[in-house]
């Protein structure tokens, strides 16, 4: 009995950590920044800055390149696409125009194609090493 409950569970296992990894990772790099930088000749920017989004994007390169190469592959597109776009939802939900849902969507996509090609890159590299011995 034991083994008939763990057998379904064991699939989504790198599903949930992949996802879970992308919102804690978010939380670390975005999460904590709100606020937006006025300039001296008024102009707004942020409340990212560029090192936080490469902090993040490199911190998920790691296990999505793990998961990939253990051939986890719809772990790895889905899981850190479910995980930024919750963690986007979330952050950005309070916004009063209702525009966040057009950012959280393009979250959504753009970090869809980019495990995608992560993950076949990762995936080929993998598979040619195996054929070869290296």
């Amino acid at each position: 009995m034991r083994q008939g409950l763990t057998r379904p569970v064991a699939p989504l296992l790198p599903f949930l950590l992949l996802a879970g990894v992308s919102v804690a990772a978010w939380a670390a790099w975005l999460g904590w920044d709100q606020h937006r930088d006025v300039h001296a000749d008024g102009s707004t920017t942020g409340p990212y800055e560029a090192w936080q989004v490469i902090g993040l994007v490199v911190t998920l390169l790691v296990p999505v390149s793990w998961a990939a190469s253990r051939r986890h592959l719809v772990a790895t597109v889905l899981g850190p696409t479910a995980g930024l776009t919750l963690a986007t939802y979330y952050d950005w939900s309070d916004d009063s125009s209702g525009l966040f849902v057009i950012g959280v969507g393009l979250v959504m996509i753009g970090s869809f194609a980019t495990t995608a090609v992560v993950c076949a890159v990762v995936s080929s590299v993998s598979e040619r090493r195996q054929r070869t011995g290296f």
